[in-house]
């Protein structure tokens, strides 16, 4: 485990150098909020983490509920009940382990791994444009149809979760990186994720944070240069 500081933002990541699992400390005033929850076996390490800030965990944010983003959600909950749990609205069902797609949704399949026996429930649901702390909550599904972004209004910082990957190289979800073909292949919809890709570049952040790879800072470039990329491909 490695754990990176930038501005309010702590990356705590797992076999960075062999496959990179990502979650997300934010500080704010007199509290941390977690984004995702890694593997299993990652719960302790989270944990310890947080105590070393210093500061108590009051919440957990998902961006997506894949098994390598809720993995530790169990036991970090069931360390402190008090700790609130919020999930995507649209991500919900995935949480019951329930894959049916919504009408005038892409009816492509719902790929990856998808938990089966997650015991916790969400405390509150997120939508477009929610503030949780300092984070501004932006839906941008592609990867799942659900998923969710965090801009932190403070500095611009934003966690994308599988939006981007930047493991191999800097990618759009979906977009196949030889190096690290993972996310590309729990994708469920190429399109969408294209399109939350450019919305994110609208965001202008300062840094993209990911789930997969290292943090980028001023990422402006590599965005475009992974959007222009996922356009062709899917020409």
């Amino acid at each position: 485990m490695k754990m990176i500081k930038r501005n309010h933002l702590y990356q705590i990541a797992f076999m960075p150098n062999f496959f990179p699992v990502n979650c997300y400390l934010i500080e704010e005033e007199d509290s941390l909020t977690l984004i995702d929850a890694a593997l299993p076996y990652c719960s302790d390490s989270i944990l310890k983490s947080a105590g070393k800030i210093g500061k108590p965990l009051k919440r957990i944010l998902l961006t997506h509920i894949h098994d390598d983003h809720v993995g530790a959600l169990d036991k970090i909950k069931a360390s402190n009940p008090e700790i609130e749990v919020w999930v995507p609205k649209r991500e919900e069902r995935m949480m019951r382990g329930d894959r049916s797609l919504e009408q005038g949704e892409s009816q492509k399949p719902i790929r990856g791994g998808v938990p089966k026996n997650l015991k916790t429930k969400a405390d509150f649901f997120m939508s477009e444009g929610d503030q949780v702390g300092s984070l501004t909550a932006i839906e941008t599904p592609g990867h799942t149809p659900g998923s969710m972004s965090f801009l932190d209004t403070r500095d611009h910082s934003l966690i994308a979760g599988d939006a981007f990957q930047t493991r191999g190289r800097t990618a759009v979800s979906g977009q196949m990186v030889i190096a690290f073909p993972f996310p590309a292949l729990a994708t469920w919809c190429k399109e969408t994720a294209a399109e939350s890709a450019e919305k994110i570049q609208n965001h202008n952040p300062t840094l993209l944070a990911v789930g997969h790879g290292r943090m980028l800072e001023n990422p402006s470039a590599e965005i475009g240069q992974a959007i222009q990329s996922a356009r062709q491909a899917l020409k």
